[in-house]
């Protein structure tokens, strides 16, 4: 049987669980707090892989993108103007920078996505290996689209951001990002038009 205080101390213990915002949390790391710090990787850390791995079709890459992306974060906080800016700056660093490696890389064979999951999630043998089929026809779709357009789609229809965040993470007008978005679905829906 639990006491009294038990009882009453568990819903204290509770209290003390508040989830702090991010510019709380940046706030708190630039004083040198890292584990607000620590706070802030792990809440953005499976977003910004998902967009580079996305974006770069390469496990490592995208690993080896996030893990720069946090160290230039930590190093930069001081230079952050809004500190509830700080997930805009996670995206506009990581888009810059698979936008940059994506430039600068010579054309490579078909990377794996990680379908695993997905298969893993579809049940039968049958849907498995369509599923699979299904996510290496976007894989390869997606290759297709230039940089920009790639990083356009991603955010807008994957990561949910407004076509205002996508213009300010790329440097570009909110007439650009919607062409972008445009292109890149119209091409995606041509080349997925056998999976409908």
């Amino acid at each position: 049987m639990t006491s009294p205080a038990g009882i009453g101390s568990q819903p204290a213990a509770l209290a003390r669980e508040v989830v702090l915002d991010d510019a709380t949390l940046v706030i708190r790391a630039r004083d040198g707090d890292m584990r607000a710090f620590e706070v802030l990787v792990r809440r953005y850390q499976g977003p910004m892989y998902r967009l580079a791995l996305r974006m770069l079709s390469s496990r490592g890459d995208a690993e080896d993108v996030v893990q720069e992306v946090f160290l230039t974060a930590w190093r930069r906080l001081g230079r952050l103007r809004e500190d509830a800016a700080f997930v805009g700056w996670l995206y506009r660093a990581t888009t810059n920078r698979c936008l940059n490696i994506i430039r600068a890389r010579r054309p490579v064979a078909d990377a794996d996505l990680d379908s695993r999951e997905s298969v893993d999630a579809a049940g039968s043998p049958e849907r498995a290996a369509q599923v699979s089929e299904q996510l290496s026809a976007l894989a390869v779709a997606l290759r297709r689209l230039t940089p920009e357009q790639r990083a356009c789609w991603l955010l807008r229809e994957v990561h949910g951001r407004s076509y205002e965040e996508i213009a300010r993470v790329l440097g570009t007008t909110r007439t650009a990002v919607r062409g972008r978005i445009a292109r890149a679905r119209a091409q995606l829906a041509e080349v997925m038009a056998p999976w409908r």
